[in-house]
């Protein structure tokens, strides 16, 4: 068994690692950002200042209104294609394992397990 004070001394030394890891991760973090802004400015810094138009922008917003705007019966959230409907059932489908996962997370909590 330790004395107290070592107990005490550990603890501490245990706190002051964990600031020291964090700080240490800090200044990495810092560090790296610290490159990616210099390098960021280089690069803008470099680049010639104009006012021409380099590329032209197609104008796609009458192509979808007609598609949205079609009369076909589908739902206006499946007419944007596959890319829609895939999103639509994933997000049905974590929607309804969420609402399950919460029912059992308070079924659980309403209901606690009896010690040994």
């Amino acid at each position: 068994m330790l004395s107290k004070n070592y107990q005490v001394i550990l603890r501490f030394r245990h706190i002051w690692l964990c600031i020291i890891f964090v700080f240490t991760v800090l200044y990495i973090y810092i560090y790296i950002l610290n490159c990616i802004l210099h390098e960021t400015l280089q690069q803008v810094s470099r680049r010639q200042i104009s006012s021409t138009v380099r590329r032209q922008l197609v104008n796609k917003v009458p192509d979808k209104q007609k598609l949205f705007q079609e009369a076909n019966g589908m739902p206006v959230h499946l007419k944007g294609g596959v890319s829609d409907a895939v999103l639509y059932r994933a997000t049905m489908g974590l929607t309804v394992l969420g609402t399950a996962y919460v029912i059992y997370e308070l079924v659980k909590a309403a209901l606690p397990q009896k010690k040994g």
